[in-house]
């Protein structure tokens, strides 16, 4: 049986196991690429699945003063696309990385 003192020192050394392992997982995040579209692809938006916005391209044909309102539209749609793909990653790999960890049903880490 172990004691008191074991078994937070068991606890301590766990928890820095997840603190090194979260923070692998974010710079691992930061280092997968998704691609937002919108328009059919006329507007793309490359970011990091941590969310860092990497680039934007636009086809020329949007590039007409009487359709600012439609380039407008798209990219806020590209990037909302980007986001959301990004966040999709992001939940897959955060969720390779705790399907190890002892936690209780319904437990969020904060991400």
């Amino acid at each position: 049986m172990k004691s008191m003192e074991e078994m937070i020192q068991a606890a301590q050394e766990a928890a820095q196991t997840v603190q090194t392992q979260m923070e692998e997982a974010q710079k691992k995040l930061d280092s997968i690429e998704v691609e937002g579209k919108s328009g059919g692809g006329l507007v793309t938006v490359t970011a990091t699945a941590k969310g860092r916005i990497l680039g934007v391209k636009i086809d020329d044909s949007l590039l007409k003063p009487d359709e600012k309102g439609i380039l407008e539209d798209l990219v806020a749609a590209a990037f909302n696309d980007a986001r959301d793909k990004a966040d999709a990653v992001s939940s897959e790999e955060m969720g390779k990385m705790t399907s190890g960890l002892p936690l209780p049903g319904g437990f969020k880490l904060p991400f």
